[in-house]
């Protein structure tokens, strides 16, 4: 019995990567259908649907311990909405610089892949980093907030540059909690947490490319 303990362990972590994983790329598929419908939406379309998409991420932390279905549900929609709202800024960049949505794309995997990797497999407990982030991240938003008056030689690359390193913290710590949870329930709440540290680093990418040229 001793024995077979770890290996339930063992099975229901691998059940709680695989389906976290999967409700990643589904509300990436949302994201992108979302992204299509709205590449021609009005810009204060786009503004209410990016409240809308908070609001069902709310919402699922009130669901979670109640309802699977209803809690997936609103993650699909969440990908949905958050495409829908994401749309103007994407056909912006395909419009003027295209091959800046594919180094994005391939930088975002590759950076994802790499720090999740690290968060994954790492011993150390990453919630004290996890606590640096967000307010490292806030003080990001006031900096962006900055930006906007006050013109500062190099402050786009500074500000995206910033927040790939405050998201490369907030991958290592969602990853390691994908390994150390072995509660199924979470897995869209996890998988909702990933798919935002993706986007991120993908927006802030694509500010880089575009910088660049």
């Amino acid at each position: 019995m001793d024995q077979a303990y770890p290996a339930v362990v063992q099975d229901r972590g691998r059940v709680l990567f695989a389906q976290t994983m999967g409700y990643v790329a589904a509300t990436t598929g949302f994201f992108a259908f979302g992204a299509y419908i709205g590449r021609n939406l009005l810009p204060g379309v786009a503004f209410l649907a990016y409240l809308a998409s908070f609001a069902a991420l709310i919402a699922m932390q009130f669901t979670v311990r109640k309802s699977t279905q209803t809690t997936v549900a609103l993650l699909l929609l969440f990908g949905l909405l958050i495409g829908v709202a994401t749309a103007p800024t994407l056909v912006y960049y395909a419009s003027t610089d295209p091959q800046a949505l594919w180094q994005a794309g391939a930088a975002t995997a590759l950076f994802v892949a790499g720090f999740g990797a690290a968060g994954y497999a790492t011993r150390r407990d990453l919630s004290a980093l996890a606590r640096i982030c967000f307010w490292a991240l806030l003080a990001l938003i006031v900096f962006g907030i900055v930006l906007i008056f006050v013109n500062i030689p190099g402050g786009a690359l500074i500000y995206s540059i910033l927040g790939l390193v405050i998201f490369a913290g907030f991958i290592m710590f969602d990853f390691q909690r994908l390994r150390r949870s072995r509660d199924i329930e979470v897995a869209p709440l996890l998988a909702a947490s990933i798919f935002l540290d993706i986007l991120n680093v993908f927006l802030f990418f694509l500010r880089i490319f575009r910088g660049s040229r």
